[in-house]
This record gives structure tokens, sequence and C-alpha cells, in this order.
């Protein structure tokens, strides 16, 4: 007889689970459940809506912003594009380890015959891009929207950005040369056996093929054009939903709460779970004097609103390509393996 298979808790599926419940319980620590109860009941929907369909606008964003970084690699359909998107947002969202951005740059390569490696590489750029926007429209905005803030957090916001702007300059010089890039790997593996020092040395140059944008100046500067357009959509999303709830601040000071939002979902907690909601709430309290309970409130529903309608869209399109979730997670091994060869 076979004995009965064991399930064992790996050590970073305990931590996960103590961080999601950490920082829910940070969230929750002086919520007013009743209060925000009857906030969520009294929140206009009718903006809520409006909210929903700017985050849909964001992912036609995002798609022709990608389409834009892989044009050196080759032609990228918009529908490839958004589809993917799609489902890599919706894998991250639901699956451990953020797996969302390898799958998505797998099932681009897989569909418009790229090498995965080099598509992961523009999946790298992009999310360059998006810190590198981040930060300077956070700068820019506790500049330009009026909230009192220390000296001390205005020079820390403006060196990120600039540290942020230096990254993507050394990454453009690095892209220039991925033959260099590949023989500096195999030298500095050379203690390895052959096999996996020539893997090493072909992954590496592979990857910097895929930075090809990054020495193309005019697909660098629409890839670039298409991050503002981007983060102002996701923004758009953040003010309407604070709106729906009374929540009062410019527009500009979207983008702060956007700041605070970033650091929030970088913690590995499913769909950002916690740290979205507790810095929301940070957010709103910190700059703009907001009510705990109803800021709260808006950020359960805000972070509603930014995740299941495309999840929703996401398992939709899974379906229709014959993917289910188990699947999702097989072909993360083959993703990581197309990517070395």
């Amino acid at each position: 007889m076979s004995t009965p298979p064991t399930f064992r808790l790996r050590w970073h599926t305990i931590f996960i689970a103590a961080l999601t419940i950490g920082l829910l319980w940070w969230f929750l620590r002086d919520q007013d459940l009743r209060k925000t109860a009857d906030a969520i009941t009294r929140a206009h929907w009718g903006l809520i809506v409006a909210a929903i369909a700017s985050v849909f606008v964001t992912y036609v964003l995002r798609a022709w912003r990608w389409q834009a970084l892989l044009q050196p690699l080759g032609p990228a359909r918009f529908r490839t594009a958004f589809r993917t998107t799609v489902i890599g947002f919706m894998a991250t969202f639901l699956l451990p380890a953020r797996i969302g951005e390898v799958l998505r740059a797998y099932l681009m390569a897989r569909q418009e015959g790229f090498q995965p490696a080099s598509t992961f590489a523009t999946v790298i750029v992009e999310r360059l891009l998006d810190l590198v926007t981040v930060l300077l429209l956070f700068a820019l905005s506790l500049e330009v929207s009026g909230v009192s803030v220390e000296r001390d957090t205005r020079v820390i916001s403006i060196t990120l950005a600039a540290v942020a702007i230096v990254g993507l300059i050394v990454l453009f010089f690095l892209a220039g040369h991925p033959e260099r890039l590949g023989r500096l790997a195999s030298r500095m593996t050379r203690r390895l056996p052959p096999r996996l020092a020539n893997l090493a040395g072909h992954l590496v140059q592979t990857f910097a093929e895929g930075l090809k944008v990054m020495r193309s100046p005019a697909h660098l500067a629409t890839a670039v054009f298409w991050s503002v357009p981007v983060w102002a959509s996701i923004a758009v999303g953040i003010w309407l939903t604070s709106r729906a709830f009374d929540l009062t601040f410019p527009f500009a000071g979207s983008f702060l709460v956007v700041g605070y939002l970033s650091v929030g979902v970088s913690f590995p907690t499913p769909g950002g779970t916690g740290g979205f909601h507790a810095f929301y709430k940070l957010a709103l309290t910190q700059f703009f004097g907001a009510d705990a309970a109803v800021a709260g409130a808006a950020a359960i529903v805000l972070h509603l609103v930014s995740f299941v309608p495309v999840t929703i869209v996401g398992l939709i399109f899974m379906w229709q390509d014959g993917l289910t979730l188990g699947s999702l997670k097989g072909l993360r091994k083959t993703a990581e393996a197309a990517e070395r060869v």
C-alpha cells in the first residue's frame, strides 16, 4: 500500500501567512467596524463603477506600453499583449511568489515567437519604468498638492527619484553590449561546471538582448510616454473611489496615495492583502486628515475595485485559452526553464 501524501508547510508559506495576518491586524487594530460598514453602505456607487472602468483603461494602456517595449524584438499584437497582461496580473493576485510576471512573459513569447528570456527582460524594463514614474510623480505631488510634510520626507522622495533615474541610465549603457555581458558572466562562473558556466553566459546575453528597447530611443521614449498615462489612470481610480466615500483631496494628491500603495503591495501577500489596506489608510489619514474608519472602508472597496474585476476577466481569458490555475503552476517551471534556453 502506498503511504498517504503528507502536506508540509514550507517556511515561506508560514512567513507569508504570518505577514498577511500581521498587516491585517495593523489595518484593523483601530478600525471601527460598525462605522466602516455604515460608510460602505453610504458610498456613491456610481463613482465606484467609474473607478472600475478606469482599472480596465489602465490595462489597455499597459498593453500599449508593452507593445512598445517588445517592438525591438518583433511586432506583438495588441490582443496578445492585453490578454497576457491580464492573465499575468490575475496569476500574481491568486498564486504565490508573484509568478504572474514570469508567466505573462512566457505566454507572450510562446504566442508571438519571441525568446522567453528576452521577453521577460522587457517586463523588467517595464517594472523599472513603473518605479521611476511613481517616484517622480510622488516627488512632484509633494510640491503641488498642498500637503504639509517634513523637509526630510521631501529630500528622501527626491533622492529616491534621482536614484531610479540613474538606475535607468545605467541599464541603458549595460544593455549596449549584450555579448560582453555574456562573456563577463562566463568568466565570473568559470569555476562552475562548464555546462552551467555556458548556460549562465547564454542566459545573461539573451536577457540583455531583451533590453534592446533601451538602445532604441524612439521605442524607449514611447514606453516612457505611456508610463505617465498608466499611472494617471491608476490615480483616477484611487481618486474616484476616495470621492465615493466623500474623502476629498486634490487629484495631484492621488499620486501620494499611489506612492504609499506601491509600498503596500510590495509585501508578498496574496493580492496585496493587508499591505494595500494599511498603506491606503495611512496615506489618507496622514496627508489628508481622513477619518480612520471611513478611510478603512474606502481601502476595502478600492482593493476590491483594483483586483476583483481584473481577476474575473483573467480567469475568463485563461478558460478561453484552455488553462487552469493548476496548469499555470506547472507552466511556471516550464517558463523558468525556457528562459534558460
